[in-house]
């Protein structure tokens, strides 16, 4: 992982995440900032991105990593105080045969609340459609 290169200038945007307005962010730091996902699959559905505009989570510096996990933990928080979901599902979309679908990487963090699914056993395994059950 190499050290991130200083933010992009956000008039010139290089992405869908960049080109949102900053009063939109729910949450930032130097690094990284947090929006609401537009297609949330479940209230307070947010998304962690990282300023510099990199491809996947495995192109992120440590100092990314740490300041994703900094804004997860600020945005939990709020969403603790604001929802009480029961739980969360926290991940990211690696390449379009992982579902990817905007080549600027993003975290998302998921509030999960009790019968939101008839049964959430298995969480992110469904992500493969089918094979998410086990015994």
């Amino acid at each position: 992982m190499s050290d991130p290169s200083p933010a992009p200038d956000e008039h010139s945007p290089t992405s869908v995440f960049l080109e949102v307005p900053a009063e939109e962010r729910v949450a930032q730091n130097s690094l990284v900032f947090a929006l609401r996902d537009t297609h949330p699959v479940s209230p307070g559905h947010t998304l962690i991105i990282p300023f510099r505009p990199i491809v996947t989570w495995f192109d992120a510096a440590a100092r990314e990593w740490a300041a994703a996990w900094d804004l997860v933990d600020r945005c939990k928080d709020e969403l603790d105080s604001a929802l009480a979901p029961d739980g969360y599902n926290v991940g990211f979309n690696a390449g379009r045969a992982a579902g990817q679908t905007v080549p600027h990487a993003h975290l998302h963090l998921i509030p999960r609340f009790a019968g939101d699914v008839q049964n959430p056993a298995g969480g992110v395994r469904h992500a493969v459609i089918g094979r998410g059950f086990y015994e």
